[in-house]
């Protein structure tokens, strides 16, 4: 099954997360990856749980729901982790350009610095006319 599927089987059975009560899987979206670690290993403990209780290895409706969250919980985990690389990368991006633009305006001004007087003479009246 593939994670829009995992989330429409969510949306659709009015999936809830164990947190602070319970949550729904729009509600995933608004929590910390710290958070969300802690549904997973809240829903991890109930998955050993229910592998150690059965004898059989067939799979009933609440396994395939509590691997379904177990999924769910893992990709938001797994993109916010992404997006917040994303923003990382983009934030050194603008620092390193921010850098560079000073870097250049320093070398912009010494090279004002050493021309001679004439030369600055002669740009000055460039800019007046």
């Amino acid at each position: 099954m593939t994670i829009e599927n995992k989330f429409e089987v969510a949306t659709r059975s009015k999936m809830r997360f164990p947190f602070k009560g319970l949550i729904s899987v729009e509600d995933l979206w608004d929590l910390s990856v710290t958070n969300l670690d802690s549904i997973f290993k809240v829903l991890n403990s109930q998955l050993k749980q229910v592998k150690e209780e059965s004898l059989l290895e067939t799979k009933t409706k609440e396994d395939k729901e509590l691997d379904a969250k177990i999924e769910i919980v893992k990709y938001i985990v797994k993109v916010k982790l992404e997006e917040q690389e994303s923003r990382n990368k983009a934030q050194e991006k603008k620092e390193q350009k921010q850098k560079i633009l000073e870097i250049l305006s320093t070398k912009q001004n010494e090279s004002l610095q050493n021309k001679s007087e004439e030369e600055l003479k002669a740009m000055l009246e460039d800019l007046n006319s």
